[in-house]
């Protein structure tokens, strides 16, 4: 091959690496706008669906995803690993954050949980404390949020993603259950509601680094046996008609307006029907939904660069070590 056939060839692998970078940062882009629309329609009553008489989320869309492609354009010698990379590591960041607030709101909650059930609020309190923790309303704007805000700044501090220690909380708060069951007969119904509501954060919210570590159940029977740019068009098409496109879904459908199905139980700050005697965090069982969706999201898009990445052969794959090592 001459020079100007490898020139022309290198020239062709640039061009078709810096417009899936591009489009991937823009479907980012999509997201954060879908979200703050979502925001503006929720807090501030904007109307948010495309119609050509609503400019507003149009208008939201188009000045994000103009902001993706120049990122793209003025970050064109970025590798596609590079760009993977940075888009993984936020979304660390992200879920270590999100265990830090699930983990204070957590025990917040049991404490507040326990005074409301035997009534000592006001003794370790201030007066009328144990009237403002049968609000749902309070607990969540005045407990709950500044935690999972905290949450945040420890996540930025820490470098564990904390699967480990979540999991082995979820096991102390369960043997706790059956030490005060069967040792001094009593157990109240927020003990249980612990459980379910690390539980759930757990399953969904490490889903995304999951796909990282390739963790997931994949039937490889074929997959085992492809070449590395076979893999990575498998990975790339996979990634773009299942992955993106289910948690488009999902977001879609769980955040459609107020009375959507995550829209509503956060707005209303919604509990459960035990409530009184359990912790007052529905609402954010059912964010979880939305979360995860969003986590899973960034995630295929970094996945979608590592996939074009190997399709390409840019050099640097990671190397996946096997179970157990």
């Amino acid at each position: 091959m001459t020079m100007p056939d490898q020139m022309a060839g290198a020239g062709k692998i640039m061009s078709s690496s810096l417009l899936i970078r591009a489009i991937s940062w823009s479907l980012l882009a999509v997201l954060a706008a879908f979200l703050i629309n979502n925001v503006l329609e929720l807090s501030l009553g904007v109307e948010t669906n495309l119609r050509f008489d609503n400019p507003t989320p149009v208008i939201v869309y188009l000045i994000l995803i103009a902001v993706a492609v120049s990122y793209a354009l003025r970050t064109r010698q970025r590798s596609l690993r590079m760009d993977a990379d940075k888009i993984h590591k936020f979304n660390v960041y992200l879920v270590r954050s999100l265990f830090w607030g699930i983990f204070l709101v957590g025990v917040a909650d049991v404490v507040v949980a326990f005074m409301r059930v035997e009534d000592f609020a006001d003794v370790f309190f201030w007066e009328g404390a144990g009237r403002d923790f049968n609000k749902p309303f309070f607990v969540g704007a005045y407990i709950h949020i500044p935690l999972l805000i905290l949450g945040f700044f420890l996540g930025a501090v820490t470098r564990t993603l904390g699967f480990i220690w979540l999991a082995i909380l979820i096991v102390i708060a369960e043997l706790l259950i059956v030490v005060s069951r069967f040792v001094f007969s009593y157990e109240q119904a927020f003990m249980g509601d612990l459980v379910r509501y690390w539980y759930a954060a757990l399953f969904l919210l490490s889903s995304a680094y999951t796909l990282y570590d390739e963790g997931h159940v994949r039937v490889d029977i074929i997959f085992a046996g492809m070449r590395e740019r076979s893999k990575g068009i498998a990975n790339f098409v996979g990634t773009l008609l299942l992955g993106l496109t289910t948690c488009g879904v999902i977001l879609i459908v769980g955040m459609n307006g107020k009375q959507s199905i995550i829209n509503s139980p956060i707005m209303n700050f919604e509990i459960s029907q035990t409530a009184s005697i359990g912790l007052f965090v529905k609402y954010q069982m059912a964010g979880f939904l939305g979360v995860f969706a969003i986590t899973m999201y960034i995630q295929f898009v970094s996945y979608l660069l590592f996939a074009w990445a190997d399709i390409k052969g840019e050099p640097g794959k990671r190397i996946m070590q096997p179970v157990g090592h």
